[in-house]
């Protein structure tokens, strides 16, 4: 017997020593695994909700000051409010989606379930996007159509009364561009990478289905 014929008699005995998977138990792996990214998804959301509201915790008194003299501070507020039932709402549904997942009984069930959880977490992605953006551009679009009473409240301010109205608002632009690509790169790291597990998950499902 040559060299080759004993390599392949070899692996032939590795191939019957190894486990064989059934239809049953990569259902099952894919089932476990699905429900732990979506568990994951759970802990990332609440986590980043904690995160700014403990960042909130910090924001200097001038800072508030100067919301209030603009007369910002009231939509602030109620912005601020309306964005955490949003976000508790996304959270909820995330739970329940992990719950849903964790108790499928069926391939097709199962990946109609994975779908909904990655449109529900895209959906939250572009939210949270969205919203920041609009305070950015919506912020900075009221102080140029205020300019007048930003220089007034500019002038009582120690470290902006050198700056003229305009340099502040280009100031905060940037400042908040920079705040949104932060939270572009978060959302691509954290969820983009848990996302891709779930469409990993939901093809391999496609393919034992077929």
């Amino acid at each position: 017997m040559d060299q080759l014929d004993l390599l392949k008699e070899k692996w032939q005995n590795v191939e019957q020593e190894l486990p064989k998977l059934s239809y049953t138990d990569i259902y099952q792996m894919l089932l476990k695994k699905s429900s732990s990214i979506l568990k994951w998804i759970v802990i990332i959301s609440i986590c980043e909700i904690a995160f700014w509201t403990l960042l909130s915790l910090f924001v200097p008194e001038s800072s508030k000051q100067f919301y209030n003299d603009m007369g910002v501070q009231d939509f602030i507020k109620w912005v601020n409010i309306v964005n955490y039932v949003i976000v508790a709402v996304f959270i909820y549904i995330f739970y329940k989606n992990h719950k849903k997942i964790k108790a499928t009984q069926s391939v097709k069930k199962l990946m109609g379930n994975i779908l909904k959880a990655r449109k529900t977490v895209h959906y939250f992605v572009f939210y949270n996007i969205g919203l920041a953006t609009l305070l950015v551009f919506g912020l900075n679009t009221y102080y140029y159509f205020h300019t007048k009473e930003l220089s007034d409240v500019l002038k009582h301010d120690e470290l902006y009364s050198a700056y003229p109205a305009e340099t502040f608002i280009g100031a905060n632009i940037l400042a908040g561009i920079l705040v949104l690509v932060f939270l572009l790169l978060f959302y691509w790291v954290a969820y983009g990478i848990l996302l891709k597990r779930l469409k990993h998950n939901y093809n391999e499902l496609q393919k034992i289905e077929s």
